[in-house]
């Protein structure tokens, strides 16, 4: 069984795992400015011939599941960190805002309003108000931002994976991704909090742990 890790938006390969070693493992790294459809086939690609244990951080859990849906990829469990799997919570308020206040940014960046996409975007993702004088410094983010995929409208459904041995991990921090492990627990998934690094729990101590546990129950 190979160790697939998989990564969110911001870092990519081992960067995003850093406290992860690469023994019988795989770091992927998606190509700059790939779909999610291209993700997946991505992992069915290399993956199509190969036993896997699936770990994926934030938006890297849509391409996860998807994958790992798809019947190609021969899928013995998946580790997943904060996953935005937000099409498995729609009509939760958190989830709701989340979206509502995405789409009102990005309408912003449609019609060339890169500005206003970051004077809404930036505080509700780095809980900061837009600061006209790192504007320079900040519009390459906001424009990789304003173009990248968004977790949700691909079709993952909760009953994707049914039968799939699943670990999710959170940080405890936001109600979006606690209301998303609730609706993988509901279905069978084991749950760990671990608090103290937000967004990226797998940068703490205790998630190698976690998740060698879950391993190990995977071939007891």
């Amino acid at each position: 069984m190979r160790r697939v890790f998989i990564h969110g938006a911001g870092r990519s390969g081992q960067d995003a795992w850093p406290l992860s070693d690469g023994t019988n493992a795989d770091f992927v790294s998606f190509a700059p400015g790939s779909t999610i459809s291209e993700q997946v086939a991505t992992l069915i690609a290399a993956y199509s011939a190969t036993r896997v244990l699936l770990h994926a951080h934030s938006l890297g859990a849509v391409p996860a599941v998807l994958a790992a849906a798809s019947d190609r990829v021969d899928v013995a469990g998946l580790v997943l960190v904060e996953p935005a799997l937000y099409d498995i919570a729609r009509g939760e308020a958190p989830i709701e805002r989340h979206i509502a206040t995405v789409t009102e940014a990005r309408a912003q960046a449609e019609i060339g309003d890169l500005q206003g996409f970051w004077a809404i975007f930036r505080p509700l993702m780095f809980d900061a108000p837009f600061d006209a004088d790192r504007w320079d410094a900040e519009r390459t983010a906001a424009q990789r931002w304003a173009t990248s995929n968004v977790p949700w409208g691909h079709g993952v459904r909760v009953h994707m994976m049914a039968g799939i041995p699943t670990l999710v991990v959170t940080g405890g921090w936001n109600d979006e991704y606690e209301i998303i492990a609730r609706e993988l627990t509901r279905n069978g998934a084991r749950h760990v909090v671990l608090d103290g690094a937000a967004h990226r729990p797998q940068d703490l101590p205790g998630f190698l742990p976690a998740a060698r546990a879950f391993t190990l129950s995977l071939t007891s």
